[in-house]
């Protein structure tokens, strides 16, 4: 989403600087010079048949170039509409388009922006008059993935100087708040200065002379130009947030597990031999029966003697 924010804020940045030159047919180059390297820009508008076409590009240290062109086009009193591609240093492109209205000191604005991988994003956001010389802004850049950032702004302009700020909130309720202002010191010869901070508390600030015919000392460089613009810019200063004190996590606790317990069991039962022992042989001897004394007598022809029984 960052990326998007800044790209939009470019795009913007290109778009209104090539507007306000539109009345004049307006060209020139100009040269930055940065803490991270040089930078050198080209731009040019011409309008014609109640449309203003622009067109920039700016070439880094190392050779990369990003370009931006568009159109203007008035359809009807106090409306507009645009158009145009952002191409990056890669070759990937965004093409970007919008419907701008102004009535009643309010200027409102809606947009789109594709990117390379066919993916939208939507803006939508206002600028208000609110007194002479003092302007509000607010709106919303919503991505592709529908997550939405706000901003708002304020710039209060008098005698030869604009003071500027302003709030961006992402989604995440992340804040960064950015002010700056910009100071007419002589004919063609303005001082800028400009502070952001981050979500982190990390403060950036900037500041440069923009300067049209002559020679301007600005930050320890030397800058002499013919009629074209010439931005030069002090290296930004970074301020790092104070910091803080984070106590180390206490040492970890060593479990020393207690020593095993072994548990002998007692031994098994013997076994328990059953001896079954015989029962006792017991003879029970007939109850006897009275003796009796047979005489000796015939049976048949057979003589039985005389016995007991």
């Amino acid at each position: 989403m960052l990326r998007h924010l800044v790209l939009a804020a470019t795009t913007a940045a290109l778009a209104l600087g090539s507007a306000s030159a539109f009345a004049w047919g307006y060209s020139g180059h100009g040269t930055a010079y940065t803490s991270r390297g040089t930078y050198n820009g080209a731009h040019y508008g011409s309008c014609g048949g109640g449309s203003c076409s622009h067109g920039g590009a700016v070439a880094g240290p190392y050779g990369g170039v990003a370009s931006n062109t568009g159109t203007v086009t008035r359809t009807a009193p106090g409306q507009f509409s645009n158009s145009g591609t952002a191409t990056g240093r890669y070759g990937n492109t965004v093409e970007h388009s919008g419907n701008t209205n102004c009535a009643g000191g309010t200027c409102s604005h809606t947009g789109a922006m594709t990117g390379p991988d066919g993916k939208t994003a939507t803006t939508d956001g206002s600028v208000t008059r609110t007194a002479p010389g003092q302007y509000s802004s607010s709106g919303t850049v919503t991505g592709p993935n529908g997550n939405t950032s706000t901003h708002s702004a304020s710039t209060s302009c008098a005698g030869s100087t604009c003071s500027r700020s302003g709030t961006v909130t992402g989604s995440d309720g992340g804040t960064v708040t950015h002010s700056g202002t910009a100071t007419r010191v002589s004919t063609g010869v303005v001082t800028t200065s400009g502070t952001v901070t981050g979500v982190h508390g990390t403060t950036v600030t900037t500041g440069g002379t923009v300067v049209t015919g002559g020679t301007v000392v600005a930050g320890g460089a030397v800058a002499t130009t013919t009629g074209t613009a010439v931005v030069v810019a002090k290296p930004p200063v970074v301020v790092a947030p104070a910091p803080v004190y984070v106590p180390p996590p206490p040492p970890p606790v060593a479990y020393v597990p207690p020593p095993p317990v072994v548990v002998v069991p007692p031994p098994p039962p013997q076994p328990v031999r059953v001896v079954v022992a015989a029962p006792p042989v017991v003879y029970v001897a007939p109850v006897p029966r009275p003796a009796i004394w047979v005489p000796g007598h015939w049976v048949g022809r057979v003589w039985v003697p005389a016995h007991w029984a």
